[in-house]
């Protein structure tokens, strides 16, 4: 009662971790310790990926795009969270639920289509290597990068446009940690069948394409990679490969456990923990695959950091 008290009929509460009470300050320090490491990790990426030329390529221009998407998705969510655990005041407004979706949907569908974007460079590259230059010229380059931002932002924005319609009668509470699709709509009282009918349309253009995208491409890149003779060779496309590849699974793989299900079927405690996965740790563990798999980029954060003298082999 004294939460509901908190918030007006035009409010919604982000219930969160609010049920475990002894558990806040563990939290807390768990959930700032992981946004400031992919904050800092990221940014550490686009910092050496602008500040060495050898590495202005089209695999890590779009690398920094990734890197600084994920930035902004983790920032979308995880500084609400922890005001909300600092001061434990759970309201947040119907407009500032609304603005948080959509720049949540935006930038994870904007994951998603760079995701599919790197594949289809990573093909070029080892599939079609006399070409690359020419297919992945910088305009390309930029026109794959706008246009994925496009094309993310409008199927936001269609479907914060039909939530912003709904009403909320039955409850404001939300038992969630930010404001994600599958609780809001567990919430509404309005008929919910056509939100439900373009957020699976939308997910078989966003999710399932760019996924068979991917899987196409490293379907070409394996044929091509076994009829590479040397040893040598092979363990040079896997390893260029392997860090794309691990961001793609741990991000698929989160994604379909939450949104691909009738909202029916959704369990708040099941989506609280897929989703700290996929907004927090897998954002924190991308620049750490990135980094450490990757012998250029290694070498090019030891430079950043005055280590040249002293970098790896």
């Amino acid at each position: 009662m004294a939460i509901k008290n908190q918030t007006s009929v035009s409010d919604f509460l982000l219930l969160g971790f609010s049920a475990h009470p002894e558990q806040q300050p563990l939290l807390f320090g768990l959930f700032l310790g992981m946004y400031l490491v992919t904050v800092l990790g990221n940014l550490l990426i686009i910092m050496a990926i602008g500040s060495d030329q050898h590495l202005h390529t089209p695999m890590y221009f779009f690398l920094a795009n990734l890197s600084f998407v994920e930035t902004c998705f983790t920032c979308t969510i995880v500084p609400k969270v922890l005001a909300n655990i600092l001061t434990q005041r759970h309201a947040i407004s119907h407009t500032g639920c609304l603005v948080q979706m959509y720049f949540f949907m935006a930038l994870a569908l904007l994951d998603d289509f760079l995701l599919a974007v790197m594949a289809y460079d990573r093909y070029v590259a080892i599939c079609l290597p006399l070409h690359y230059t020419t297919i992945m010229c910088p305009q390309r380059c930029l026109l794959l990068v706008a246009t994925s931002w496009l094309c993310s932002h409008l199927l936001a924005s269609s479907l914060t446009l039909l939530m912003s319609q709904f009403s909320f009668c039955a409850s404001h509470a939300i038992p969630h940690f930010f404001c994600d699709v599958p609780p809001l709509l567990k919430l509404a009282c309005s008929d919910t069948q056509i939100f439900q009918v373009t957020m699976f349309a939308e997910a078989a253009l966003s999710g399932v394409v760019p996924l068979a995208c991917v899987l196409v491409s490293y379907a070409h890149i394996m044929h091509t990679v076994l009829r590479i003779p040397s040893a040598g060779g092979k363990h040079k496309v896997f390893s260029t490969c392997g860090s794309h590849l691990s961001v793609v699974t741990l991000f698929y793989a989160t994604l379909f456990l939450v949104y691909f299900q009738p909202s029916s079927s959704y369990s708040a405690d099941t989506g609280m923990v897929v989703s700290v996965i996929y907004t927090m740790v897998t954002p924190m563990l991308n620049p750490f695959i990135y980094s450490l798999r990757n012998r250029d980029m290694k070498g090019t954060l030891w430079r950043l950091f005055g280590w040249g003298r002293c970098s790896p082999q």
